[in-house]
């Protein structure tokens, strides 16, 4: 105090009412900084193991059953610090840690998904041109398909057969595995694909994966290169042309995460949008014991097309997995959703100074400035968000700022410059007061995004005061 009465009194009002933005880094506290990087190990990790939503789920329950939690039987009884959780058919998962208080003084809830921009492979895929064999695609999500050619890919998924057996297939991320490409012009014979705009350079039907270029020996028939093909996709898995019209394939980028920067500061992955939430949200509710509130952890797929589906954050499935909570103490669900409160932990954009005509400078999210909260996404005039209230943004603040979290505003863009959207909206619409809460991510939805680890840890950290908040 007495430091502060010697300042100026333009210097004491510059202190007591401006609000001053710092790095984060001048603001860990003693510890935070091993913390950090310990965390980071954990999350990249977790990326690495987990390049689709099936293996993010599967690295999910390893990971909770080591923490105690066990599959929530329905009817059972729940007692305070009991550790449940239920998987919504292998691509979608919801966890709980059971508070002192009913479930009638609501939630405490994070939600994020752990779907990605990637390649679907089509339901009729394999076929040969001119003795090369290639593998058709429908891309998924919001990419850019100019950034998908001469990378290298993996191919991950399941195979079910008309048996009803489930045939699991990686290929391309083990030792000795090959890996699968996309062709793209060279640039002597690109002259005209140059001209043309982004968006239309590379046309949809031609991220075609090159798989395969020996043809089968012993053979005088057609297609030998593609029969080649199938016969060592037979030989490994057993299947057949056929059974790819029941098959969920995806071709991702080959890229382990990596540390970014001479300092190692950074992180640099396929998939951080919008894994680094998701496992901010699951690492943050390992460590709760006992808290007053139940903590929720929702992990759901679909996102980066809208929600949608039997596993999306629209489906009924999280409902019913909150009802069957809630009716172990006789609470109604609509009490517990009115007095719940949410993170819809998503990333947001993290300002790029390489590109500032479409940042709003002053309400946008930098890198190592901490978790940044979003009242609103949406697209214009706020279209298509949950935009929430004032009420619910100053509660956010009170928790992370008692929990010592460095956190920030954020905005995606400028107005009219575009948007975007998460799962808040279909919170909100279950009568759950719900604010955007993220990552702020460079080069988002390409192959190879970038965060800070600074804002991964303070992510964690903040779910984790989000959990074990007692009001």
């Amino acid at each position: 105090m007495d430091e502060f009465k010697e300042l100026s009194r333009g210097e004491q009002l510059r202190k007591a009412l401006v609000y001053d933005r710092k790095n984060g880094y001048d603001r860990l506290l003693d510890g935070e900084y091993e913390a950090m990087e310990a965390y980071c190990t954990g999350y990249k990790q977790f990326l690495d193991a987990g390049k689709t939503e099936r293996e993010c789920v599967d690295r999910t329950i390893a990971l909770a059953e080591n923490a105690g939690f066990r599959p929530l039987v329905r009817g059972q009884q729940l007692k305070p610090g009991d550790k449940v959780y239920r998987v919504n058919r292998g691509k979608a998962i919801m966890l709980a840690v059971i508070g002192q208080e009913s479930l009638s003084q609501g939630a405490h809830i994070g939600a994020a998904h752990i779907d990605s921009p990637r390649l679907d492979l089509k339901q009729n895929p394999l076929y040969e041109a001119d003795e090369l064999a290639f593998l058709k695609t429908h891309y998924y999500g919001g990419l850019r398909k100019y950034q998908w050619v001469t990378i290298p890919l993996e191919l991950h998924g399941v195979v079910a057969l008309k048996n009803g057996q489930v045939i699991r297939v990686s290929i391309g991320n083990g030792e000795g595995d090959p890996i699968f490409t996309i062709d793209d012009l060279l640039p002597h014979l690109g002259v005209e694909q140059s001209k043309k705009p982004l968006s239309e350079a590379i046309p949809a039907e031609t991220l075609n994966i090159l798989v395969g270029s020996r043809p089968l020996s012993d053979d005088e028939g057609k297609d030998r290169v593609k029969l080649h093909a199938l016969e060592l996709l037979n030989r490994k898995y057993g299947i057949t042309e056929e059974d790819f019209i029941s098959a969920e394939l995806s071709a991702v980028p080959a890229f382990n995460a990596r540390d970014i920067g001479f300092d190692r500061s950074l992180i640099g992955s396929y998939g951080h949008d919008d894994r680094v939430c998701a496992y901010a949200c699951l690492a943050a509710l390992l460590q709760v014991k006992e808290p007053q509130h139940t903590a929720v952890c929702m992990l759901a797929d679909k996102e980066e097309i809208g929600s949608e589906g039997v596993t999306g954050m629209k489906s009924a499935s999280f409902d019913t997995f909150m009802e069957d909570l809630c009716e172990s103490q006789g609470v109604p669900l609509r009490v517990c959703y009115e007095n719940s409160f949410c993170l819809s932990a998503d990333v947001t954009a993290a300002y790029d100074p390489n590109f500032p005509d479409v940042y709003e400078k002053r309400n946008s999210a930098f890198v190592n400035y901490g978790m940044g909260l979003c009242k609103y996404t949406g697209a214009r005039g706020k279209s298509g968000a949950s935009d929430a209230s004032a009420e619910v943004v100053a509660r956010a603040r009170r928790v992370l700022d008692e929990a010592n979290v460095v956190w920030q505003m954020a905005e995606l863009g400028k107005v009219d410059a575009g948007g975007g959207g998460t799962v808040a909206v279909f919170m909100a619409e279950r009568d759950i007061d719900t604010l955007d809460a993220g990552v702020p991510v460079l080069s988002m939805h390409a192959p190879y995004e970038t965060v800070g680890k600074l804002d991964c840890y303070m992510t964690f950290k903040g779910m984790k005061a989000i959990f074990e908040s007692t009001k």
